[in-house]
């Protein structure tokens, strides 16, 4: 029979009776014995199994979209665990891509969209693509139903516990963790609440956050917390004037004055030079004092023995 049903590609071969592809194979000679295994079947793909022993290989199949892949070749015989974890990676990536199915980078955001009956519909954003492939996964595996997702799930890919949420009809992961004894419910939507509020307020960057920002309120009523941080504090905040705005202006006269002379890896010599009018018994120590005070508003950051503004 030879090359009776083979289409050669510039790199693999297709199997095809009539006008239906039934696969798409890589090497000549596994072609021929998969074109082999179709005729025997009389081209019903239903009744192949999913490893087929091809002289001292075994071979992995699996059926996705009405079309035979080979996804392995192994001298020894694979554990059902093992195959399932090929077919569930083949079909989470099958183009091999960088960030799989239905993942789309956008500056510095990870989008899970999918066409459904023609429309685009956007499941969630993230700032870390783990986060991302994790609940793409979970989609994938459930048939795209957001209701499937539980508050604590495993990600068996990176044996890692996660919390999420739907907001919107969005899938939103509120924490990662290495153990489930190690999740605090409550802390982690407090902490997933400050992360919105100082994303809001400009004291911190989470663009994954932005459709967020003004539902606050709803989220707290939800999650029957409180916004909380240990370093700023969220209630009765002007909208007009952000918290960051509210620091400075409480800030102490000599606490402001160092502030105004650090710009970009400003050395400690050079901010001393510049407040040498304020000089006074232990000048030193009360410039690196306020330094460290600052630090901890988070208005200034250390990097080796320099001093920089933190842009909000």
């Amino acid at each position: 029979m030879d090359r009776k049903y083979l289409r050669e590609n510039k790199s693999s071969f297709n199997i095809v009776k009539g006008s239906k592809i039934y696969a798409k194979i890589a090497e000549y000679e596994d072609a021929i014995f998969i074109r082999d295994l179709l005729v025997q079947y009389d081209w019903n793909l239903d009744k192949i199994s999913s490893i087929v022993k091809k002289e001292d290989d075994y071979l992995v199949l699996t059926i996705i979209d009405e079309k035979l892949h080979l996804l392995a070749k192994s001298k020894t015989q694979l554990t059902p665990q093992a195959i399932t974890n090929l077919i569930k990676k083949f079909k989470r990536n099958p183009n091999n891509s960088a960030y799989g199915l239905n993942i789309t980078k956008v500056f510095d955001t990870f989008v899970i969209k999918k066409q459904i009956a023609g429309d685009e519909y956007i499941f969630g954003y993230y700032d870390d693509l783990e986060d991302a492939q994790f609940v793409r996964n979970i989609l994938l595996d459930n048939n795209w139903d957001i209701n499937s997702f539980r508050e604590i799930e495993f990600d068996d890919e990176t044996y890692t516990y996660r919390v999420t949420s739907i907001i919107d009809d969005k899938v939103y992961v509120l924490g990662n963790f290495k153990t489930k004894n190690e999740i605090d419910i409550k802390n982690v939507h407090e902490e997933f609440l400050a992360k919105i509020s100082k994303h809001k307020y400009g004291l911190a960057t989470y663009p994954y956050l932005d459709f967020l920002k003004d539902k606050i309120p709803e989220l707290e009523e939800k999650f029957q917390v409180k916004t909380k941080d240990d370093t700023w504090s969220f209630d009765n905040v002007n909208e007009n004037e952000s918290i960051l705005d509210q620091v400075i202006f409480n800030l102490t006269p000599f606490q402001q004055a160092v502030l105004d002379v650090i710009d970009e890896d400003t050395s400690f010599d050079q901010i001393k030079k510049s407040l040498i009018r304020y000089n006074s018994k232990n000048f030193d120590k009360k410039i690196l004092k306020n330094l460290d005070e600052l630090m901890e508003l988070k208005l200034i950051e250390k990097i080796d023995d320099n001093y920089s503004k933190i842009n909000s």
